[in-house]
């Protein structure tokens, strides 16, 4: 028998129309008064690459402190006692109720109502000179994103079956242990996907610190977008040092969720390197067989 394979008319079709626009888009740009040469000049330009710089700091320990405050207000959600879950419930519908730019705003601003920041009885200072832009980036972007944190990892911990919880009690582990021990490494599968799609959601997100004066990817092409008269140029530096980072971010949770996958599935999904070669092999075949 001859196997005659399908054809499939409805993928041409898609095909040439994503083309048509894609060819749309490219004349529309070019037709343009855009200096394109501006471009590569100031990818790499000084400023930028220290906008690039905290961006990446700012990113990274916003959302370090999300997820540790989020697994807290994740558990104290789960208690049993209802003041601590009362309290996380509050937090969570407070942070996820309001804006991050009006968070942002709010930690910036605070210092029209409060002079002084006196919390502590050996320290006490104006709460300008406190309240960096770098602390109101920070606390505004953390915090907000704990409360998002917390509902990913309560997700989390409730997909673990209670029986792995009732076994360790059995077996005389306190309840931290078997926090620690038993459920939150099988909790891992379900909260490692949405955490990276909240770190690549986070890059994206600081280009809101504009707001509270914190030096950043944005603020950097801002500033010399201003100043050459190449304001459009240095937003598509901005945007393609965005789509840089956010790809090696997909790459990295790609393999963390790959990781994390291992013992839950048969086989894991293949690595890109992998579908190449196995896209390699198959336009070999042919070849071979003629």
């Amino acid at each position: 028998m001859r196997a005659i394979p399908v054809r499939h008319y409805g993928r041409w079709i898609v095909a040439a129309i994503a083309l048509a626009v894609l060819g749309a888009l490219i004349n529309a740009f070019a037709q343009g008064n855009i200096n394109w040469n501006a471009v590569p000049d100031y990818f790499f330009d000084a400023n930028v690459l220290k906008g690039v710089r905290n961006t990446i700091t700012i990113t990274i320990l916003s959302m370090v402190l999300g997820v540790v405050l989020g697994i807290i207000l994740a558990v104290m959600r789960l208690s049993k006692n209802p003041v601590t879950s009362s309290i996380a419930w509050a937090y969570i519908w407070f942070f996820r109720g309001t804006p991050v730019y009006v968070q942002l705003l709010m930690w910036f601003d605070l210092g029209l109502v409060f002079k002084y920041i006196n919390l502590m009885p050996f320290y006490k200072d104006y709460w300008s000179s406190f309240m960096t832009p770098f602390l109101a980036a920070l606390l505004g972007l953390g915090l907000n994103e704990a409360a998002y944190m917390a509902e990913i990892c309560r997700a989390g911990i409730q997909a673990v079956d209670e029986g792995q919880t009732e076994a360790a009690h059995a077996l005389g582990m306190s309840h931290a242990k078997t926090l620690r021990r038993v459920v939150l490494p099988q909790a891992m599968r379900v909260i490692v996907p949405p955490t990276g799609n909240e770190f690549i959601n986070m890059l994206k997100t600081t280009s809101l610190v504009i707001a509270v004066q914190y030096y950043d990817l944005l603020q950097a092409a801002t500033n010399i977008g201003q100043t050459s008269g190449a304001t459009v140029e240095m937003l598509l530096v901005a945007a393609a040092w965005y789509l840089v980072l956010t790809s090696v971010l997909s790459v990295g949770q790609y393999y963390l969720e790959r990781r994390f996958a291992r013992g839950s599935l048969r086989q894991l999904p293949p690595t890109p390197w992998q579908k190449i070669k196995a896209n390699m092999l198959t336009l070999r075949r042919p070849q071979e067989a003629r």
